[in-house]
């Protein structure tokens, strides 16, 4: 029988290691529809150059689908990029292997032209790839046309690049989680992570999410939501979840069966997710409690109203300071992620949120500084209008939009003077957060964090 490689380029892990979870789904997805292969999974959180080698030559792969999770740290002060790792990755693939070479992931997706012709790769895959990936490795198989399949990165002959739109999208899938990943990451992060949701339809300047996902929301089957959850608590004996969908509140209706079905399964897990402060009730969040919700981040990026405006959000500062009541009120710990600086901030607005953060209590406030440019956005037409970049192409390295009317040299000293909780990107890790996760602590770890 035939053999496919499934490789998890990722090996950052601040603050943790993530579960490679999209690698996971187009694994259980191949495993159920491609009856005449086998999968080896390969993951650089766990394992050394050294490993690859001898799992490249120790094999004979057919293919091998490399997922490449993030491009670089979106960290101002550090700009670390990973596109070296990536090249390292496939430079062993080509000198060890003559398996035929698929690249997707979101940190591809973002970039799909650039990075097939930069790490050599024979095919690639924009977006979510589990029907995709099972349409091109069959029309190879069979030697059939692949030009038609939807999301496919392929050469022409003239070796012009070609990236194919995508319509149709998987509704109906769940996902199998790995014996010897689960016991790596369970006590390594705290949680494991799961999708209810795919797509985002809003309109944030600066945000990937729908570069990645596509702008059309897909629900994914709730009761196999929930079989997998249940399968995680029972069988595993995992207690905390995060739900990586770009905004969990984005459908109610869904939101209430699927949280009604963790309800009545019995199971006693604890979960966080991406929120917005906009269509959000206290009747949500009640609910959204008893179902097992402990953490909520927020994607707030400003507390000033201006601000808002220009980073194209469809809430005001009012939703912020509400929801943000609610939290407290029944007690779910939460956090707000900012963006300082970015398209459109002045003194003033910069100002107006320093002093809004004095009326929220108990949070934690995670700021980046600056807005991460990336191609096919709405800041990146910005970019190339104001000359802070001549191509898209030059995005592959980390490139920050910083408003020219601030000083970003006093931001720390502002934050301070509030007298709240600010984590910038180079804070260090929390003393006893790291001692809390070593006792076993589950879950995230920054409420620790408040003052």
């Amino acid at each position: 029988m035939q053999k496919i490689l499934l490789v998890s380029a990722n090996n950052y892990s601040n603050p943790y290691p993530v579960y490679p979870i999209g690698l996971s789904y187009l694994w259980t997805y191949q495993k159920k529809n491609l009856k005449n292969y086998d999968f080896d999974f390969f993951d650089f959180n766990l394992n050394s150059f050294d490993d690859f080698e001898n799992v490249l030559t120790s094999n004979h792969y057919r293919y091998i689908e490399l997922s490449l999770r993030n491009i670089d740290d979106v960290n101002i002060y550090a700009k670390n990029t990973f596109i070296a790792h990536y090249k390292k990755i496939t430079s062993y693939i080509r000198k060890y292997s003559q398996a035929v070479l698929l690249v997707g992931g979101s940190g591809f997706s973002i970039f799909p032209e650039l990075l097939l012709k930069e790490l050599d790769a024979d095919y690639g895959i924009k977006g979510e790839g589990e029907e995709s990936n099972i349409q091109l490795i069959n029309a190879l198989d069979n030697g059939e046309k692949v030009s038609d399949i939807e999301g496919l990165v392929y050469r022409k002959d003239d070796g012009d690049i070609i990236v194919n739109d995508r319509v149709n999208f998987v509704r109906s899938i769940d996902v199998q989680f790995d014996e010897k990943l689960t016991e790596f990451y369970w006590p390594k992060s705290g949680m494991l992570n799961i999708q209810t949701k795919r797509g985002c339809p809003k309109r944030c300047i600066y945000c990937s999410y729908p570069v990645i996902e596509g702008r059309v929301v897909r629900t994914l089957d709730p009761y196999k939501v929930v079989e997998n959850i249940v399968d995680l608590y029972r069988k595993k004996e995992i207690t905390y979840l995060f739900f990586t969908d770009s905004i969990f509140n984005i459908n109610r209706e869904y939101n209430y069966k699927l949280c009604n079905l963790i309800i009545d399964s019995g199971v006693k897990i604890n979960w966080g997710a991406y929120f917005s402060p906009s269509n959000l009730t206290y009747e949500d969040l009640e609910l959204y409690q008893k179902a097992g919700l402990t953490h909520i981040e927020f994607g707030t990026e400003s507390f000033s109203d201006s601000q808002l405006v220009n980073y194209q959000k469809d809430f005001k500062f009012e939703d912020i300071l509400r929801t943000s009541n609610y939290c407290n009120d029944l007690g779910i710990f939460f956090a707000h992620f900012l963006i300082l600086c970015g398209y459109g901030e002045t003194e003033d607005s910069l100002a107006e949120t320093f002093e809004n953060s004095k009326k929220i209590e108990n949070s934690v406030f995670f700021p980046y500084i600056g807005m991460r440019i990336y191609p096919n956005t709405d800041l990146c037409a910005v970019a190339l209008k104001e000359g802070i970049i001549k191509d898209k192409s030059e995005l592959i390295n980390p490139i920050y939009y910083i408003s020219k009317d601030v000083d970003i040299s006093h931001l720390k000293e502002d934050a301070a003077k509030t007298g709240m909780t600010w984590v910038f990107p180079d804070t260090p890790e929390n003393p006893v957060a790291a001692i809390l996760r070593k006792r076993k602590v589950r879950g995230p770890m920054w409420e620790y964090y408040r003052f």
